[in-house]
């Protein structure tokens, strides 16, 4: 038992220190694969070569209607699990089938009232 633990921790040796050595060429010599990186994508306004104030405007421009775009599945989301939890309700016998109706068409009418919130803003900011 004994020779064959100390085979296993030799065996071990060159194996970590192979890793080790290819981990360090790995470093210090990168691949030119480093160089193809893919170039950034410009913001939607896409201000002028050299216009760093308009580039930082235009990514903050797409950052807030990402956000909005984000806020608007949340509320897509919220009213469709409330709607799911209405008509569980309604199933049991613990809530009316007419409250089922109201809440899918407030919902409605809450998701186009924001939708249409949101484009407003999308064409201010």
């Amino acid at each position: 038992m004994m020779v064959n633990s100390k085979m296993q921790k030799r065996s071990r040796k060159p194996a970590q220190l192979k890793k080790t050595i290819f981990s360090l060429l790995f470093v210090v010599f990168p691949l030119p694969l480093w160089a193809a990186l893919p170039t950034p994508v410009a913001p939607s306004t896409g201000p002028p070569a050299g216009d760093w104030i308009g580039l930082i405007q235009g990514y903050i421009k797409d950052g807030g209607l990402v956000l909005g775009l984000a806020i608007a599945v949340l509320g897509f989301l919220w009213i469709a699990y409330l709607g799911f939890a209405k008509f569980n309700e309604a199933r049991q016998g613990k809530a009316e089938w007419a409250e089922v109706g109201v809440l899918g068409i407030v919902g409605a009418i809450v998701l186009i009232f924001a939708s249409y919130l949101l484009t407003e803003a999308a064409g201010v900011i």
